[in-house]
């Protein structure tokens, strides 16, 4: 199997170094055999990458001790579920997940019907296939999962507890399908700049992929924040850790991006603001690769026993130098193909605003993550910025990409009057100041909260009246049903109502935030068996305190009865596990969830008389973090997914007829 497994990585390096080769002596030479041939060394790249994380895959589920990678991520009573998903556990095994999904995507480019006859196509798959003549030559010669050890060990060292939760089954996945995923608008926007193919249609035909990588970041990120919420034992979700924002700040960069492109696909305009966009999407895919392994910055998500940084850092350097020379070469013929503004008060310049706040977001993570490393080099001593500074920075551009988003819809391209703004607005922003007053009776004070909410409101406001009145205009060409005409409306729209439909899950996500960053009240108290502890309308009465175990590992956990208003809800028992081959415990904790809030317990110590200290926690709005997040899923699908009119739109004529 030793064999095997290893010869799938060096016979993968040397096909796509062949590939690679092939592939740009047929663009040189214009050779279609030769093109053709690195085109076949793709097919037989994914059949390498396969074949290695299969073999991986059997080596973890069968506890093949004598791997290395094996021995340091699993143990024989571990799980099997846990022992498959130990394979992006650590730096070899993780490496080698990314290069699988590399190798899946350059393969589904390359062979897609819509590139079959592209002159595009060749650049793209050489483009792809350096980044997969990188990732081999690290698991060959840096990063082997397949290395064997001196001494077979009776027993391994067991997976992280932290990383035994279903969350870490989907989000490592789900990260690294969008941070590879963001390479395939980054090679068609190489290759159309090399071939000087300065219109949109690398655009147009990214578009998709671009929406996929998004939503997997996405994705990534969501279950991240739901992992830290239950597995932690802190009663947060976004700690601002350097990992958590080296998937953030792609995130935003790609989200500016989709953005700006509407402009370029309708205006002729920010070529070469999107094209930067998407190499600085790219390279900070990059850069969240080298945080994680450089070991430069601590985090709870990193890979401390890494020496990759450095492969890493020269890897995106070369690749950011090359993109960045590739753009200036080709910056007059962009500059001279370009549109022009024509209002300040317009879509297109909401677009652009809303893409400057993105991109400022994105910097202000980016410096307050690096800036540890900063003021080291500059001062020698490692200063750490936490939580009130990206709280600081960070709330109030959000706050105002929320209003940008709330006021976009209404605004018309080109330019918008001043009666088109007070048709537009006066309503909505009525609404949304009576809804201010209105939480200031009811007890909310703080400032931000207001106002955070009443930009909510505007939003949710604004975009159901482009719902309403897009059904209200088609009913009226078609006496169909509210319905009826709600469903095909936005079936033959699916790219700007998918988008609407983020929007609001965005919106809901807000509120989530907003509710438990200012309103969450906590207590930390010991009881003795038969005490209660009290917390706004909750009472949580300690029943009693018991152990048991689950094969190795030995679980205390405290029996709790919890009311609220004087009404029982329920049993429950948070825990505390102690792991047979780990050091540190872990929280198992007990959350008693609804629309309006969380109730957040956690077993902190106890002792031998049956005390039991509690840290007892109540979360308002937690519920539409979640809530939202399964809105973007649901709008970007939408969106994205290729349905019976795709892009087409009808068009009435007055004239009253069947709509099938």
């Amino acid at each position: 199997m030793y064999l095997f497994a290893n010869a799938t990585i060096y016979i993968g390096l040397a096909v796509a170094i062949y590939s690679l080769l092939s592939l740009t002596l047929g663009i040189s030479t214009k050779n279609q055999k030769f093109i053709n041939s690195g085109k076949g060394g793709v097919i037989a790249l994914i059949v390498c990458s396969s074949l290695a994380m299969l073999s991986l895959f059997y080596l973890l589920a069968t506890s093949q001790f004598q791997f290395e990678y094996v021995s340091d991520y699993t143990s024989s009573e571990l799980p099997v579920i846990y022992k498959l998903t130990a394979l992006w556990a650590g730096n070899a095994g993780s490496l080698l997940l990314w290069t699988f999904f590399l190798t899946l995507y350059t393969v589904m480019i390359a062979f897609s019907r819509k590139m079959k006859g592209n002159p595009m196509s060749p650049y793209i798959s050489a483009i792809l296939m350096a980044n997969s003549v990188f990732f081999f030559l690290i698991l060959a010669f840096v990063a082997n999962p397949f290395t064997l050890l001196n001494e077979i060990p009776i027993e391994g060292k067991g997976l992280n507890p932290m990383l035994q939760n279903p969350g870490m089954i989907i989000h490592p996945v789900t990260l690294y399908l969008g941070y590879v995923g963001l390479a395939i608008p980054f090679a068609f926007a190489m290759a159309a700049l090399i071939l000087k193919n300065v219109d949109d249609f690398w655009i147009k035909m990214t578009r998709r992929w671009t929406i996929i990588a998004w939503l997997f970041l996405s994705l990534g990120n969501i279950f991240g924040a739901q992992w830290a919420y239950v597995e932690l034992g802190w009663g947060g979700y976004w700690a601002w850790d350097p990992v958590e924002n080296a998937s953030f700040m792609p995130w935003l960069t790609a989200t500016a991006f989709l953005h700006s492109v509407m402009i370029q696909e309708r205006k002729n305009m920010l070529k070469i603001w999107n094209i930067s966009l998407i190499i600085v999407s790219y390279a900070l895919t990059l850069f969240g690769t080298f945080l994680v392994r450089s070991g430069v910055l601590t985090s709870v998500h990193a890979f401390a026993d890494s020496n990759l940084g450095l492969y890493f850092l020269i890897f995106m350097a070369v690749a950011v130098i090359g993109a960045l020379y590739v753009l200036m070469s080709r910056y007059n013929l962009l500059k001279r193909s370009t549109g022009e503004f024509h209002s300040y008060i317009s879509k297109e310049s909401s677009f652009l605003i809303n893409n400057l706040l993105l991109v400022g977001a994105a910097f202000g993570v980016f410096w307050g993550t690096i800036f540890p490393l900063v003021s080291e080099a500059v001062r020698g001593t490692k200063v750490t910025v936490g939580l009130p500074f990206f709280n600081k920075v960070e709330a109030p551009i959000l706050l105002s990409l929320m209003f940008i988003m709330a006021i976009c819809p209404m605004l018309a391209w080109q330019r918008s009057t001043l009666k088109n703004l007070k048709k537009n607005f006066l309503i909505p922003a009525i609404l949304a100041v009576l809804g201010m007053i209105l939480m200031v009776v009811l007890g909310i004070q703080k400032a931000w909260a207001v106002i955070g909410y009443g930009v909510i409101i505007l939003l949710l406001i604004t975009h159901f009246l482009e719902f309403y009145k897009g059904v209200k205009a088609r009913r009226k060409m078609t006496n169909e049903s509210p319905l009826i005409a709600l469903y095909r409306l936005t079936i033959r729209n699916r790219r700007r109502y998918g988008g609407y439909i983020v929007h609001l899950g965005i919106a809901f996500i807000a509120m989530g935030i907003i509710g438990s960053q200012n309103y969450t009240v906590e207590t930390m108290k010991t009881v003795t068996i038969g005490q209660s502890i009290e917390l706004k309308d909750y009472r949580i009465n300690y029943e009693g305190l018991d152990q048991k175990s689950e094969g190795i590992n030995d679980i205390i956990y405290a029996d709790v009865t919890v009311f609220k208003n004087g009404k029982k809800l329920g049993s429950y028992q948070p825990e505390k596990v102690f792991y047979g081959n780990w050091d540190q415990p872990s929280s198992e904790v007990a959350i008693i969830s609804s629309v309006k809030e969380d109730l957040y317990i956690v077993l902190s110590a106890w002792e031998d008389d049956g005390k039991a200290t509690f840290i007892v926690k109540v979360n308002p709005m937690m519920n539409w973090l979640w809530i939202g997040s399964f809105m973007i899923v649901i709008g970007s699908l939408f969106a994205v997914w290729n349905g019976k009119y795709q892009n087409v739109t009808p068009r009435y004529t007055g004239v009253r007829r069947e709509v099938s």
